[in-house]
């Protein structure tokens, strides 16, 4: 991938979104789960996206999202994750790379297509996922670029990716590799339905130490805990080294032992789309973690790309992250 070290380097899926507007009713009538994401096969992908009003092809993917945050910022960012040699994987390869991030994980020459996201965002800005996982689901060890996670400050691991049983054993390749350099490994919990698969395994890496720092939203984290959030929080405390946790117009908070660090959120005139919400506020933390901020300063900027992502359409930043950075104040 590349011999200069990098700030973060991602794991997750490699998928291309596809986003259009819909009304309650259209969930209702494909029987959706309003707000999230629900795995699909190939002929369910074909029928969701035939329904589909226009929509906007977009290179996305959570971890993926993420690194494009860092890279926005002026972090040095690298992914890996799995396409085939199609025309949607072309795309996620171009799009990811010409936002600055290292790729260079092999396309597969056989097998399922590259994975797609079919999204539908309500006039709420809430956003329900329909995902095909495709060619992401076959990422396995021998993908792993061993010297750059070596070499990585912080290795991120996308919860999506825990279904596929290879992609685990990926997972727990990178951590090993990442925690023998003396590296730092990230978790996100990713949704609520991929914490109610997981629950106990999740629970598993950050008790026995495979991961070092967790993001959650508030959503995750009750799911994770299944009690409320003070509770909860109480208990992440005990089962972390640090957790970051989202609460939407409430802000976000860090907690490591018994130090607790908040900050509000962001206004916004109008939330128009919270797709990648998530997956820009950890670019913004995770960058400024890196680069040894503060807590406090590594959430103001993630709360700052979080309100820039939620302002518009799309996963992947409009505005230039460093410019916004630095016009509120915040050091990048």
């Amino acid at each position: 991938m590349t011999a200069q070290p990098l700030d973060v380097i991602g794991f997750g899926n490699a998928i291309v979104d596809v986003i259009s507007r819909a009304d309650d009713a259209f969930l209702a009538t494909h029987g959706m789960q309003k707000g999230g994401m629900t795995l699909i096969d190939e002929a369910r992908a074909g029928t969701v996206y035939g329904a589909m009003g226009p929509g906007v092809e977009i290179s996305g993917g959570s971890a993926a999202n993420t690194m494009v945050g860092i890279a926005a910022l002026g972090g040095a960012a690298g992914f890996i994750g799995k396409v085939r040699d199609d025309e949607l994987g072309g795309i996620f390869a171009h799009d990811i790379r010409a936002a600055g991030v290292a790729y260079d994980t092999p396309a597969a020459t056989s097998g399922p297509t590259t994975a797609r996201c079919l999204i539908l965002v309500t006039p709420d800005g809430e956003r329900t996922m329909n995902t095909f996982l495709g060619a992401a689901q076959d990422l396995s060890p021998a993908d792993v670029d061993e010297t750059a996670v070596a070499l990585a400050g912080v290795t991120y691991l996308e919860g999506y990716l825990w279904d596929p049983p290879a992609a685990k054993e990926a997972f727990l390749k990178a951590s090993g590799i990442a925690h023998a350099n003396g590296r730092t490994v990230a978790l996100t919990l990713s949704d609520a339905f991929c914490v109610g698969r997981y629950r106990a395994e999740f629970l598993d890496l950050m008790r026995s130490g495979v991961v070092d720092l967790v993001f959650a939203n508030e959503t995750e984290l009750t799911a994770l805990y299944e009690v409320d959030f003070d509770a909860a929080l109480a208990a992440i405390r005990k089962d972390v080294a640090r957790a970051v946790v989202t609460r939407s117009e409430k802000g976000a908070l860090s907690v490591a032992g018994e130090e607790t660090v908040s900050v509000p959120a962001f206004p916004v005139a109008k939330v128009v789309d919270t797709t990648g919400a998530g997956d820009l506020f950890a670019a913004g933390y995770l960058h400024g973690f890196a680069k040894g901020f503060s807590p406090e300063e590594s959430l103001k900027l993630g709360a700052l790309c979080a309100s820039e992502i939620i302002s518009h359409i799309g996963a992947r930043p409009e505005k230039a992250l460093k410019e916004l950075a630095r016009e509120h104040g915040l050091r990048v």
